[in-house]
């Protein structure tokens, strides 16, 4: 089985946060475990970074860098998951989520998140 990291388990997973489950440590530690981020939850941070939301001393490069280390694949956004998102009820209206259920759909792929919006979709999901 293949994960895909919501944008805040990706963050949670580089500064250790303590919010994390067990499950999910022992997942994000297992290098025998296919884990990815999507380029959106990259943008998303970019674009927090940049309105101070989310101040990064080493910029967006330390992400990439985190990433990286972390063993985490990175996921474009190709033109199904861009349809699948356009099918997606509004349950949750953020689209950086969207595009990651929208991958998790169209890779099969289980999302790692502790975000109750998302766990409403018809989408595997764990925390």
């Amino acid at each position: 089985m293949d994960y895909i990291l919501d944008t805040h388990t990706l963050l949670w997973s580089i500064f250790d946060s303590p919010k994390l489950s067990q499950l999910v440590k022992e997942i994000i530690i297992d290098r025998d475990i296919r884990k990815y981020v999507s380029i959106s939850s990259i943008w998303e941070i970019s674009i927090k970074n940049r309105i101070g939301k989310l101040p990064l001393t080493e910029g967006l490069e330390g992400i990439y860098i985190d990433i990286e280390i972390g063993g985490y694949g990175i996921l474009g956004i190709n033109q199904h998951c861009l349809e699948i998102y356009a099918t997606l009820p509004l349950i949750h209206r953020d689209p950086f989520d969207g595009i990651i259920i929208a991958t998790a759909i169209t890779k099969n792929m289980t999302i790692i998140t502790a975000d109750e919006n998302i766990q409403k979709y018809d989408v595997p999901w764990i925390w």
